[in-house]
């Protein structure tokens, strides 16, 4: 966590209290608990990898596997995948291959650069249409999910975003707004049904807040880097 912007350094504490405060209020049972975990662990790590830095391997990973088990028990599916594939491209890396974490701010480039943003973007267009589709499908054809569109949009998304990240492309913050938004919208629909609590819903809120920090903070690398 060393080096992180200032502002992160706020964000964190204010995400933590508010995910800590919502938790209480909201009364403590097995669920609570768990998505607690989730929220303070993936708010964390979420910051971190605007930040460029490697927290997110471990804390990622545990997260992301308390994320599966909430999603589960409130049948979001496709937010299962997508946790899943959370693990594979942003988590794993760094656990299994230090070095591949190291010095990303360096790293990050924009679609556009080289001269193939037409290409990028459509190629980034047709990955995220083709995802949605199957997810879909998925959706209402194999797990059945109680709300289809808004999981299997919210999931593919999120997993172009991931993608892009990957491939440290600057334009996977606009992915990650994206799926900040659908992912309060499906959250907020999950808690008002019943399934879970309003903890996943704030904890998205303040994803959305991270997202700000990376567009506007002039130290963070993924938007704010020359063009090569």
């Amino acid at each position: 966590m060393k080096g992180w912007s200032f502002p992160s350094y706020m964000l964190l504490m204010f995400g933590l209290g508010a995910i800590i405060g919502m938790t209480a209020a909201s009364g403590i049972n097995g669920i609570s608990i768990l998505t607690l975990l989730a929220g303070t662990l993936g708010f964390t790590c979420t910051i971190s990898i605007t930040n460029a830095k490697p927290l997110n391997g471990i804390f990622g990973l545990v997260s992301a596997l308390i994320y599966i088990t909430v999603a589960i028990h409130a049948k979001n599916f496709n937010d299962v995948l997508l946790q899943t594939v959370y693990i594979l491209l942003l988590d794993l890396p760094v656990l299994l291959m230090p070095s591949w974490a190291k010095n990303v701010e360096e790293k990050v480039r924009f679609l556009h650069e080289g001269g193939k943003g037409k290409r990028n973007w459509l190629l980034t267009l047709v990955f995220f249409v083709v995802v949605a589709l199957v997810l879909y499908y998925s959706d209402t054809h194999w797990f059945i999910s109680p709300r289809p569109v808004v999981d299997s949009v919210a999931a593919a998304i999120g997993i172009t975003g991931a993608m892009l990240t990957t491939l440290r492309f600057s334009e996977s913050y606009y992915f990650w707004i994206a799926q900040g938004l659908s992912s309060v919208v499906l959250w907020g629909i999950t808690a008002a049904s019943g399934a879970v609590n309003w903890v996943l819903f704030v904890t998205y809120l303040l994803y959305l807040s991270n997202d700000a920090v990376a567009l506007f903070d002039k130290k963070i690398s993924w938007f704010h880097h020359n063009n090569k």
